[in-house]
């Protein structure tokens, strides 16, 4: 797709030119796309001219001296009220009579949705039209008595004498009066005639019509500082502000067209968010609730510090409550429950079966006590250095500037192990001290030892030293012996806070006030005059958040400037347009990005094009939604459910030790390990937690997720795998990436491996020697399967072997649903010329089976009992004239017609084996006897007395010699020697697994072909005479099935690491199989059981019609290293933003876009992908894993 791609198809540019207008004027429709009767235009002009009329009634009175101003409001809002009811009363009257007519209408599915059919001036389908109405009546009364007060506040707002009492100016009153009330009569328009679809979108259904309520909201709050004005002693401040406001007043359908005010639901929780952070000392929570919860208590919490009457009881409180809520108190609760029903009841299986999603913060009586003595000890040094040594001014020498001294040293100390925990220095420079190269588990892991101990040291300077030595700087502070003001509940209880919550952040904002200090403290300047100490520490945290946000957002914008150029496939016609503007208008550009950082909200790079725009801001997490609550789940999601809990367990120490920088709440962080791509965000962080969410994207690449992953590959490489002979400080070469490595994490994965088996299954000697193993593997599989048949025969009979006195020899028939049944195949599966069929020339080299089997597999119950089929015109039918085969198929049965099979002499019955009386030698043979109707294969007694001498019987005799038979409590000495020696019981197993070997190959004992032993594989196996048979025994089936996986297996085993050189080794290999691996297709629902349980080796076989070649997987669970990386949050919540907005509001979901094509610096493709469902489709998104720290 080349860079010239359309930013909007042609549909979606009529679309948007249609929608904009509409935005602008707050829901009015001018732009139709086809021809309106022209009342239809009118109509719409007169009702959003309606406000401005009902309120030039009332200025008219008023400036008439007729009558007041309150009553010049209370007239023109009463007007307004009854007009917005009448007109939702006809709504509802339009809406009840065609309501009966809507119901009898044929829906024309060729007309345009958009299209109406207008009858009259004042018709039902013009006022459905013009008016749409309220879902719910609730907010019919509600938005129109809203409306009646916004027009008559509105009136009061925009009187002209109060104008001119404000600017003493009539050009000026003219000016604010004529587009004030434009102002008002869009937000009058928008919340009771139609809404309008707002650019700043951020809930995609709009269940509670809270989008009508947010144009007057904003006009409410500037009517509000207007009225505080009024009602007020003159404050020059206030006065001011409101004339500012009035001149901004003006301005918001810009700024509601251009999507800088955020909706309300947004703003409410930015709010929030923002002053608990910036305000109370918080961070910003993982959830709504639970930022809803922890605003309010810490509120309270300021609050109730106001009224405290002892300044030494101000300093405990503060302390200790900025101490318990900076503690991840819910999960800390959930975590003491579950300690203390463990406790209780250690045998409770709820607690001890459960699989945690990850390293679940663990409180006990040590981590209680731990995080009491470290409370005891904070308030011991708080209320003793408050009260012996908190008196004195900051000075030099002052104890407090001491303190200062042993900050900055901590500061410095604490940057530099931090620094020398990652890949790179200052983002640009090779670290010297880390590993040179990552490729080797052992010698990476040797070498980082070292790093390892400097991340212990840092560990405990951030969560102990520093937070101690920053309470004696606070407790020193001589703005403490002041009470009762507002700026010093304010200040000090947020910073107190801040010294638990967010360590490094609040000492770099000690010590840069100290700094301040030292050089201002005898001076006097504002900064010493009218701020104490914790105001100083609040302001110096905003600007320092602000001031990161503006450099990241101007790397941000010069990425994407530069590389509109500089990447040949991102270089549009339009490119050096857009640069010239960029540079000619660059102050513009950069206010832009200066007011961006101001309201922390992101900067939107409309279609990622360098067309800079201010986003609303919104919540940290870019999203409304539940964290992991929604993800695209396919067969990959396995692959990152098995990964999470592990990776989660490594970002523990990583995140502890500093490696992977400084991790705010925001920050984004993205690993790589083969083909997995796991997208990490920074939710929540506090004392000794940490609060992230992992997403996994999808692992079958498209070309512009491949393009971007290569790249991804080549940033981390030229990081990770350093040369010896490179320079000692080589250079990040991708400075300019939003991607920069940090440092590669030993995680618990597996491995995917995988190759071409030419020279192994077409080999003849292979294919050869594959029936003999067969019938090998098959004796083990049956041997294995019925002794531990006879372990769940013991102890599901244990009660009664203790009444009879006797082992009973007879095995009830309920041990069959105590083992496992496996899933039989269908009939169909048999032919090939089905199965054959269903591969496609858009088959994965590495797919496993054909898509309509697995399909099949997946969605339908495989039936068990044989089926009536009718015959095939022309067909032979097979007919049993034996009454063995009577027995166990109904008599009405018809056997599956074949085409092209020889003729059957219906006069000569054709000789087959019966069914003899089973007489064992010993009596304990009973626990390894086969089931009685896995013996009736219609095998001929010539063929089977031929296929006997292929039975492995020094094998089988080798094989019972490994039992021991432990759950038997009385046996005799010789019990393994007499089962060896009965006939009986290895004639069962000579029938059993020649019947067994005659299902799957027939009675030919030719080689089979490498496609009769990939169809076998996969459970397609080619029909032969025996097949109905073995199909009809699904239990048998499945073993049978499982048999021939292990002897594939095998064979690939023996061409790759030599043959198996005795019997006991052959037992090594199967055992092996048994425990450690699970061997089948990537779509059976047990290989992803397998993955969840983390098998430790996983097998499957594959074919690719294309190539012709077949093929093995294998996936190794193994420690391997994944490398990490930090994006640029701001670039990637500016792309995000972008993505809201080109969805939601300009609704492009072309697949083939512009903004979703590849782009190797921006990762454009993948931070689109790692969005939240519905706009982005991540294949795995997990629920906020609490990490603990300490």
């Amino acid at each position: 797709m080349g860079p010239d791609v359309p930013l909007l198809n042609d549909y979606k540019q009529e679309f948007f030119l249609k929608r904009f207008p509409q935005t602008v004027l707050g829901g009015p429709r001018f732009k139709l796309g086809y021809c309106a009767p022209p009342y239809i235009y009118v109509n719409q002009i007169i009702l959003f001219l309606t406000p401005w009329v009902l309120g030039g009634v009332g200025t008219l009175l008023y400036q008439l001296d007729i009558i007041k101003d309150y009553y010049t409001a209370a007239l023109s809002g009463g007007l307004m009220l009854v007009t917005a009811l009448i007109l939702q009363m006809a709504n509802l009257y339009a809406r009840e009579k065609t309501v009966t007519v809507e119901r009898m209408q044929i829906q024309n599915t060729l007309r345009d949705e958009d299209e109406y059919e207008f009858s009259s001036c004042v018709g039902s389908e013009t006022i459905k039209f013009i008016i749409p109405g309220k879902k719910y009546i609730v907010n019919t009364v509600f938005h129109s008595f809203l409306a009646g007060v916004m027009c008559g506040l509105g009136t009061w707002y925009l009187l002209p004498n109060r104008i001119t009492l404000l600017y003493s100016n009539i050009g000026g009153t003219v000016v604010i009066f004529v587009f004030g009330w434009v102002t008002i009569c869009i937000g009058e328009y928008s919340l009771i005639i139609n809404t309008a679809t707002e650019t700043a979108t951020f809930q995609a259904l709009d269940t509670y019509e809270i989008t009508a309520l947010m144009r007057p909201f904003y006009i409410f709050v500037f009517i509000a500082v207007d009225l505080a004005h009024r009602f007020t002693v003159n404050i020059p401040v206030l006065e001011q502000t409101n004339q500012i406001l009035h001149i901004v007043f003006l301005f918001l359908p810009f700024l509601w067209a251009l999507g800088i005010l955020p909706p309300l639901d947004a703003l409410f929780l930015w709010g929030m968010e923002q002053v608990l952070e910036f305000g109370l000392g918080g961070s910003p929570m993982s959830s709504n609730t639970r930022l809803l919860v922890m605003f309010l208590i810490s509120a309270g919490t300021a609050i109730a510090s106001y009224f405290i009457p002892s300044t030494v009881g101000v300093v405990l409180f503060m302390t200790g409550f900025g101490f318990i809520l900076s503690l991840n108190l819910s999960e800390i609760g959930l975590a003491f429950k579950h300690t203390m029903i463990s406790h209780l009841a250690s045998n409770n299986s709820k607690w001890s079966k459960s699989k945690s999603s990850g390293p679940r913060i663990h409180f006990g009586w040590r981590e209680f006590f731990f995080y009491l003595t470290v409370l005891t000890l904070a308030l011991i040094e708080a209320s003793l250095l408050h009260r012996f040594a908190g008196f004195s001014a900051f000075s030099k020498a002052s104890p407090q500037a001491i303190v200062s001294y042993i900050l900055i040293i901590l500061l410095i100390v604490m940057w530099i192990l931090r620094e020398i925990q990652g890949v790179y220095l200052f983002g640009i420079f090779r670290n010297p001290f880390y590993p040179k190269d990552v490729r080797t588990m052992t010698v990476f892991m040797e070498t980082q030892r070292r790093l390892m101990k400097v991340g212990v040291v840092r560990r405990i300077l951030l969560t102990l030293v520093s937070p101690f030595a920053m309470i004696a700087f606070l407790s020193l502070d001589s703005s403490l012996q002041s009470l009762h003001s507002v700026s010093i509940c304010i200040g000090f209880t947020r910073t107190f806070r801040m010294v638990w919550q967010n360590t490094e952040n609040a000492l770099l904002e000690m010590v840069i006030v100290s700094i301040v200090q030292m050089l201002l403290f005898n001076t006097d300047v504002w900064w010493n005059r009218s701020l104490d100490t914790g105001i100083r520490l609040l302001l110096a945290g905003v600007i320092r958040d602000r001031l990161l946000q503006l450099i990241s957002k101007l790397q941000f914008a010069v990425a994407v400037l530069l590389t509109s150029w500089t990447e040949k496939k991102q270089r549009r016609k339009s490119t050096a347009s857009l640069i010239t503007l960029n540079i000619v208008f660059f102050p513009i550009v950069l206010a832009f990005i200066a007011v961006s950082a101001l309201l922390s909200s992101p900067m939107l790079p409309l279609f990622t094009l360098p067309i800079f725009l201010i986003g609303f801001p919104r919540p940290i997490r870019s999203w409304p939604g539940t964290v992991g609550a929604t993800a695209c789940v396919c067969s990959d999601t396995m692959y990152y459910q098995q990964v999470v809990p592990s990776l989660a367990t490594a970002l523990q120490s990583a995140l502890a030790s500093g490696s992977l920088g400084l991790s705010l709440p925001g920050s984004h962080y993205l690993c790589r390990f083969q083909d997995r791509l796991m997208w990490i965000l920074v939710l929540e962080r506090g004392f000794t937690y940490c609060c992230v969410n992992i997403k996994g994207l999808e692992l079958q690449e498209t070309s512009c997720h491949t393009a971007e992953a290569h790249r991804v590959d080549e940033v981390f490489e030229m990081a990770f795998e350093h040369q010896e002979h490179a320079e000692t400080f080589s250079l990040n070469h991708h400075f300019g990436n939003i991607l920069t490595p940090c440092t590669a994490l030993p995680v618990r994965l597996y491995s995917d491996a995988r190759n071409v088996l030419s020279g192994i299954i077409d080999s003849h000697e292979n294919l050869k020697q594959l029936k003999d193993d067969f019938l090998k593997v098959l004796v083990w599989i049956l041997v294995q399967y019925c002794y531990k048949k006879s372990k769940i025969c013991e102890k599901l009979d244990k009660t009664t072997k203790n009444k009879e006195g006797s082992f009973p020899l007879t095995q009830p028939k309920a041990f069959d649903s105590a083992v496992e049944k496996p899933r039989p195949i269908k009939d169909e599966d048999s032919f090939s010329v089905d199965t054959i069929a269903d591969w496609t020339d858009d088959s994965d080299l590495f797919d496993l089976e054909p898509s309509r089997t697995r399909e099949r597999k997946e969605t339908e119950p495989l039936e068990a009992a044989p089926r009536t089929l009718l015959s095939v015109p022309g067909s032979v039918e097979m007919e049993s004239a034996v009454g063995t085969l009577q027995e166990t198929a109904p008599e009405d049965k018809l056997y599956k017609a074949v085409l092209g099979l020889p003729a059957v002499d219906k006069g000569k019955k054709q000789e087959v084996v019966s069914l003899p009386l089973v007489e064992f030698s010993c009596s304990y043979s009973e626990l390894l006897s086969i089931p009685e109707e896995w013996r009736t294969a219609p095998i001929p007694t010539s063929k089977l007395n031929e296929m006997r001498q292929r039975f492995p019987e020094d094998w089988y005799h080798f094989v019972l010699s490994q039992l021991d038979f432990f759950h038997l409590k009385e046996k005799p000495s010789n019990l393994l020697e007499d089962i060896t020696k009965d006939k009986a019981l290895k004639e069962l197993y000579v029938h059993g697994v020649l019947s067994c070997c005659f299902g799957l190959f027939g009675l030919d004992n030719t080689v089979p072909a490498p496609s009769h032993v990939f169809r076998a594989y996969t459970g397609g196996i080619p029909w032969c005479v025996g097949l109905d048979w073995l199909t009809g025994k699904p239990e048998l089936f499945q073993l049978a099935l499982k048999a021939f996986r292990y002897t594939f297996k095998l064979m690939v085993d023996k061409a790759s690491l030599g043959p198996v050189e005795n019997f006991k080794e052959l037992i090594n290999y199967l055992e092996e199989y048994e425990s450690d691996w699970y061997i089948g297709l990537v779509s059976d629902i047990e290989w992803q059981q397998a993955v969840l349980q983390e098998k430790p080796y996983l097998f499957s076989l594959g074919h690719d019609p294309n190539m012709g070649v077949y093929t093995g997987r294998v996936l190794t669970l193994q420690e391997l290293l994944v490398q990490v990386g930090k994006l640029n949050d701001e670039a990637v919540r500016g792309q995000w933003a972008n993505l809201s907005w080109e969805l939601l509001y300009a609704t492009n979901d072309d697949e083939e876009r512009y903004s979703i094509q590849a782009h190797p610096v921006l990762l454009r493709n993948l931070t689109v992908q790692a969005a939240d469902p519905p706009l982005g489709y991540p294949v795995y998104s997990s629920a906020a894993l609490h990490v603990p720290l300490l």
